[in-house]
């Protein structure tokens, strides 16, 4: 329910209204990108140290991610046609 403040009168209120939000929706989407965006840029090691702890996190996360796979496969392999031996 709308209160008093946001009450629209004439057609040119609700427009003007119309592009506001488009305004703030437009603002938030670039916001939004920006964190996606740094969520899956890789960062650059700064270091030698920096550079062997990301191989090895990234050789970690390849195995838990292989082990994950053949565990899903080996209990719900049935589901796409692989069968039980």
């Amino acid at each position: 329910m709308e209160t008093d403040r946001n009450t629209i009168n004439t057609l040119e209120e609700l427009q003007a209204r119309k592009e506001q939000i488009r305004v703030e929706i437009h603002q938030k989407g670039d916001v939004v990108a920006e964190l996606w965006s740094g969520l899956f840029t890789e960062k650059k090691a700064n270091t030698r140290g920096e550079m062997i702890a990301s191989i090895v996190s990234k050789s970690i996360t390849a195995f838990d991610a292989f082990m994950l796979t053949r565990k899903l496969i080996k209990q719900y392999g049935h589901l796409f046609g692989k069968r039980k031996h």
